[in-house]
């Protein structure tokens, strides 16, 4: 386990850097507000949904390299890249990109007061991406949702906890504790809760039954 989270770099928010270092090849998710680059360019940029603050047209310009491929979802427009380097996505798929297998999983919002902010029929997504032996999940902007439920064999889980406009701390935990990740890790709470960032973390460590990282922030 201790190997799965020595090739997880996170750069803050929802954005994340997977390394599989026995293809030598980097992936990217979620590209926001980059305040220090990693050092290889990326093999391929995976992003959830058409907001800002995960499609960063920006952010994906200083990660591409002449044979990156972009995998996006609907609402996210090509960045004049050639048609073979970018593809839109949709719940559901399966399917390899750079050298990586990927399955899109469904990510929407349920509660009352934040179904506008992400709604089912807009079809973003998570993922789940097999690197090596592994099954990393990156939740992307969701609730606590059914189809969560049914995933199974997940080593690392990454899930967001900063409310408003995601699950909460609480509803986190109801998610990490029916996933059964090996690793669970927290994302998408610092920008939002400020100060109340830690109170935050120490809250879902200790309610979720698994183990938890909170890895540390390159910023």
């Amino acid at each position: 386990m201790a190997d799965i989270l020595d090739n997880l770099f996170w750069f803050g928010h929802a954005s994340f850097q997977i390394e599989n270092k026995e293809g030598k090849k980097f992936y990217f998710v979620d590209p926001f507000d980059l305040k220090r680059l990693p050092n290889e360019k990326a093999d391929a940029i995976f992003i959830s949904h058409a907001h800002y603050d995960h499609w960063s047209p920006n952010d994906i310009r200083k990660l591409i390299k002449p044979n990156t491929v972009v995998v996006a979802t609907k609402g996210c427009e090509n960045l004049n890249l050639p048609s073979n380097a970018f593809m839109i996505v949709g719940p559901n798929r399966v399917l390899t990109v750079a050298g990586i297998r990927i399955k899109t999983i469904p990510a929407y919002n349920i509660k009352p007061d934040r179904i506008t902010f992400h709604p089912k029929e807009n079809n973003w997504v998570g993922y789940i991406f097999e690197v090596g032996e592994s099954r990393i999940y990156h939740a992307g902007d969701t609730d606590f949702i059914p189809e969560m439920r049914n995933l199974a064999d997940i080593d690392v889980a990454m899930l967001p906890i900063g409310g408003t406009y995601t699950m909460d701390v609480e509803e986190a935990v109801q998610a990490a504790n029916a996933i059964k990740a090996k690793v669970t890790i927290p994302m998408h709470y610092r920008r939002l809760l400020g100060d109340k960032a830690k109170a935050a973390e120490e809250e879902f460590k200790s309610g979720v039954k698994g183990k938890v990282v909170v890895l540390r922030e390159l910023s």
